[in-house]
C-alpha cells in the first residue's frame, strides 16, 4: 500500500475527546496526517494522543473551549508553531439540548448555538485566511440530518445545525476556484456519548461514528462537498421534505423518529 495522498498534511479536530472526533484523529493518523486534538477534556485528549502516536504520528493536544474566541484563536496559534501549517480543520464539537419547544429558553439555544454554530465558525475565520493565501486546504463541518430536516423536541440543535449547513452551502460555493474546498458531513443519529441516554427506533438506528470518520475521509478524497451518512434512509427524508413537509412529517411521527430518553444507570 502507498503512502496517502494526505501524509504530512496538518490538521485541527475540535470535539477530539470521544465519539466522532476520536474516530476521526484514529482514521487521520491512520492517513499520517499531523493532528491538534482539541476540546475541554484535557485527560481524554491525551488519552487519544497516546494511541495516535502508536501511528508515529506528529500530534499535540490543546485544550479548548470553542465557545470562547480566544481559545479558538489560540489553537490555531499553536498548530501553526506545532506544524508551520494549517491544512485541514474538523468543526466537530457539539452541544446537544433536547425538549418541547414551549419549555426550552433562550439560554438553552444561546449555548447551543455557542458551540455548535459559533464554535465552528470561530474556528474557519481563524484558519480560513491561511489556507486562502496558499490557495490550500479543506474545511470541514459535522452538521447533522437536522440540519436538513427537524425532529420534534430537537429544536436549539436543529437551529444551529441549519445555520451551519446554510453557512457552509454558502462556503462551498464562494471557495469554487480558490484551491480551498468545504465539506459538510450529515450523520444521522450516531452512537456517541452526547446521546447515549436516547433510544431511536429501528429505521433510524445509531450508527458508528468510525462510520462517520470513513465518510470523512471519502470526502476529503473527493475535493469536499456535501455527504449524508447514512445513506438511503436519511436521504429518502431529507428529499421527502422537500416536496412535501406534511408527508415528511407524517413519515417522522410514524416512526417517531425523535427517538425516546431513558435515565442512564
Amino acid at each position: 500500500m502507498g503512502v496517502s495522498r494526505f501524509h504530512g498534511k496538518a490538521a485541527i479536530i475540535t470535539g477530539a475527546s470521544s465519539g466522532i472526533g476520536r474516530s476521526t484523529a484514529l482514521a487521520f493518523a491512520r492517513e499520517g496526517i499531523r493532528l491538534a486534538l482539541a476540546s475541554r477534556r484535557l485527560d481524554q485528549l491525551q488519552s487519544l494522543e497516546q494511541e495516535v502516536r502508536a501511528y508515529h504520528n506528529d500530534v499535540f493536544s490543546q485544550p479548548t473551549d470553542v465557545t470562547v474566541r480566544e481559545q479558538v484563536e489560540t489553537l490555531v496559534k499553536e498548530t501553526l508553531r506545532h506544524f508551520g501549517t494549517v491544512d485541514i480543520v474538523v468543526c466537530n464539537a457539539g452541544q446537544y439540548i433536547r425538549g418541547q419547544v414551549q419549555t426550552l429558553t433562550a439560554d438553552d439555544f444561546e449555548r447551543t448555538f455557542a458551540v455548535n454554530f459559533y464554535g465552528s465558525l470561530y474556528l474557519i475565520l481563524e484558519a480560513l485566511p491561511g489556507m486562502l493565501e496558499r490557495r490550500a486546504g479543506t474545511i470541514v463541518a459535522v452538521s447533522s440530518v437536522d440540519g436538513k430536516k427537524g425532529l420534534p423536541l430537537d429544536a436549539a440543535y436543529v437551529a444551529s445545525k441549519f445555520a451551519i449547513t446554510g453557512y457552509m452551502d454558502v462556503l462551498r460555493q464562494e471557495l469554487k476556484g480558490t484551491g480551498v474546498h468545504a465539506l459538510t458531513i450529515l450523520p444521522g443519529r450516531v452512537d456517541t456519548p452526547m446521546i447515549a441516554h436516547l433510544d431511536v427506533p429501528w429505521v433510524s438506528r445509531k450508527i458508528s461514528s468510525d462510520r462517520v470518520a470513513r465518510t470523512i475521509m471519502r470526502g476529503l478524497r473527493r475535493g469536499g462537498g456535501e455527504m449524508i451518512v447514512p445513506v438511503l434512509g436519511p436521504t429518502t427524508l431529507v428529499a421527502l421534505n422537500a416536496i412535501s413537509a406534511r408527508w415528511a412529517d407524517w413519515v417522522t411521527r410514524l416512526f417517531r423518529l425523535e427517538g425516546k430518553e431513558r435515565t442512564l444507570s
